[in-house]
């Protein structure tokens, strides 16, 4: 009976240490969020862990070798809801014309394969020049001429594909784009690539214009998401920089805790009126950390792309920006 009631007492005593160690543990989870949170020092929105997806998939049907383009929605601690990786006028807006797209059987090995005179012109100005653009985004982008939207990428994800686009436009005019690097962890900025789950993919944009106009450090760009984020201490602000140098860019296997770090899109921001003086520069990356030498919808066109003296621009962190707006003024 007294063994009976010993085995008893000490079943009791080890439940409740192990409920006391959960506790303790959880509690302490708690804790560090709360003074993970309290590191930041920025101006953006903080978001933690996976989004709700809203949308499974922008394309009706992902051929093989592409990847799904969902689209969630997360909220932050102040109950604001965030659209990852950002809100987007893919559904209702004309897709631009192919100029390499595996998805769609369009495989041109050159330029001479090409029908440049099925290229559709969009009016801005009536007694305007036509202009021919010669664009490559990583992933996702939306072309807007003196504020009118002409064209969006008619693949969100991959596989890789590259476009041309015209436009009937008098100078000066303002070039603007929202440019977006798709997540498959939606929230959190990251996909299943290089044996890592929760993988933090990289952007990149180039272009070049008939009128000369081409991508460099002259262009500005501004970041409106960045993540993942382990660490909110790794972040900082400079002016209008928003700064990401100092944070990891290595997959892990498990991100489910990592956060956001989100700003809200100013009016107007595609605008040719829109006041773009304080934002940074682009800043500019070579071929080799894009990773484009084997990409056919950008090597089978080089001479439109760098041979144009065109460079790979972004914001200051081309890994875990994820969604960026960039303007340019042309005289």
């Amino acid at each position: 009976m007294k063994n009976n009631i010993l085995i008893i007492f000490l079943s009791l005593t080890i439940v409740c240490c192990k409920e006391n160690n959960t506790n303790t543990s959880t509690k302490k989870s708690k804790t560090e969020i709360i003074d993970n949170k309290k590191s930041y020092k920025g101006t953006g929105s903080i978001t933690q862990g996976l989004a709700k997806t809203k949308i499974e998939s922008l394309l009706s049907s992902n051929p093989k070798g592409s990847r799904i383009a969902g689209v969630g929605e997360i909220n932050d601690s102040e109950k604001n809801i965030w659209t990852v990786p950002g809100i987007n006028n893919f559904d209702n807006s004309p897709k631009a014309f192919d100029l390499y797209n595996e998805n769609s059987g369009t495989t041109p090995s050159n330029l001479s394969e090409v029908d440049l005179n099925s290229v559709p012109v969009t009016e801005i100005d009536v007694d305007g020049e036509i202009i021919t653009g010669y664009i490559f985004a990583d992933n996702y982008f939306e072309l807007y001429i003196n504020g009118k939207l002409i064209a969006v990428d008619p693949v969100p994800f991959t596989r890789f594909n590259s476009n041309i686009v015209k436009f009937k436009v008098s100078k000066p005019y303002t070039i603007a784009l929202k440019v977006i690097d798709w997540e498959e962890n939606l929230g959190l900025g990251s996909e299943n690539n290089r044996g890592k789950k929760f993988h933090p993919g990289d952007g990149g944009f180039i272009a070049s214009f008939s009128d000369g106009t081409v991508t460099n450090n002259k262009w500005k760009a501004q970041t409106f998401y960045t993540a993942p984020i382990n660490d909110l201490s790794c972040l900082s602000e400079v002016g209008e920089k928003r700064l990401s140098s100092n944070c990891s860019t290595d997959g892990v296997d498990d991100g489910t805790n990592f956060y956001g770090i989100h700003w809200k899109i100013p009016e107007n921001s595609f605008g040719i009126d829109f006041d773009d003086s304080k934002w940074p520069n682009a800043t500019t990356y070579t071929e080799e950390v894009i990773g484009v030498k084997n990409k056919k919808a950008y090597i089978n066109f080089i001479e439109k792309f760098s041979g144009t003296g065109a460079e790979f621009i972004w914001s200051t962190n081309v890994v875990l920006d994820n969604e960026v707006i960039i303007r340019f003024k042309v005289k």
